[in-house]
């Protein structure tokens, strides 16, 4: 069916059982239109899961006792810390799900990734945020001290503590996908991912790249068009970030981790297949997709006389 075409009644041949495939930035679109909403809704309760660290504003601006205020936004801090690496850990999951072309219920496979993986994904977020903490010090810090003691020395204490945020970055683009996958321990987790940030350089340096053009355009959004930003921050911010980490990290993930786990075991990876190659039977019906006829509108014959007909 031509959606702007005059004939909509007629039907199309169908589409073929063994159709090729989508791959790459098709792939991409095609999943990421298909989920959009889905996709809002993801973004939303994670939103919601992140509630504490946007309360903060509010508490510092609001609230006029400052030891009232302190205590408050240090509960909420705390709040956020504990929140966030299971968040992520239960996007993560549902959008595994989208990637695997499986069905999911967004809150129930939240909530799973969530609540099954909150101790890991506990502490893999406390960590991020130390480590985030520490980068941002160091780059208030090194700088200043070069200047105050007028040496570059303090540059190479700089580049370093970057370096380890990029790396661990990088690792994040795995670790959270990895958690919700397998069963592996908060050691192996680590371990593999810290691997695959330099195995996989080449896809990891495309991911940030391409993150790093959205914040671009967020900030953007901040300047200029504040309101639209406004609404983005709880309906499409981290969600669409996250599905383009998942998109390029996942299968380096099949690759490397999971294949090989069966592979081991002389098995196949279950996520690579649909399971119709393990058992041929006998079919009654046979899929027709893409070789029917497509069914053509009869055409009307005008009647024969006097006066306007009219249809």
């Amino acid at each position: 069916m031509g959606l702007f075409s005059s004939n909509y009644e007629s039907a199309g041949p169908g589409i073929a059982k063994n159709a090729p495939k989508k791959t790459g930035i098709a792939l991409f679109f095609d999943i990421f239109f298909r989920k959009f909403w889905l996709m809002i809704g993801l973004n939303i309760l994670f939103f919601i899961f992140t509630l504490p660290l946007w309360a903060t504003l509010p508490v510092m601006y609001y609230v006029s006792n400052e030891k009232v205020s302190l205590a408050l936004v240090v509960l909420l801090l705390v709040v956020f810390a504990v929140n966030l690496g299971p968040a992520i850990a239960g996007i993560s999951k549902v959008i595994r799900l989208f990637l695997l072309g499986r069905h999911s219920f967004i809150v129930r496979d939240f909530f799973k990734g969530y609540k099954q993986n909150f101790g890991k994904a506990c502490v893999i977020g406390i960590l991020d945020i130390i480590a985030a903490l520490s980068a941002y010090a160091g780059y208030n810090v090194y700088p200043g001290m070069a200047e105050v003691y007028d040496t570059k020395i303090f540059y190479v204490p700089l580049v370093i503590t970057f370096s380890v945020a990029i790396v661990i970055l990088m690792m994040n683009y795995y670790i959270f996908l990895m958690m919700t996958a397998t069963d592996l321990s908060i050691k192996n987790l680590i371990k593999n991912s810290f691997a695959l940030a330099f195995v996989s350089l080449k896809q990891n340096i495309i991911t940030t790249i391409a993150l790093a053009v959205m914040l671009v355009l967020y900030g953007l959004l901040f300047i200029y068009l504040m309101p639209l930003f406004m609404l983005m921050i709880p309906l499409f911010s981290v969600v669409p970030m996250w599905f383009v980490v998942s998109f390029n990290s996942y299968p380096v993930i099949q690759k490397y981790v999971i294949t090989p786990f069966y592979e081991s075991r002389g098995e196949i990876n279950p996520e690579l297949t649909d399971g119709s190659e393990d058992i041929e039977e006998e079919t009654l019906f046979e899929d027709m997709g893409g070789k029917e006829k497509p069914i053509e509108k009869p055409v009307e014959k005008r009647r024969k006389g006097k006066g306007r007909h009219i249809s």
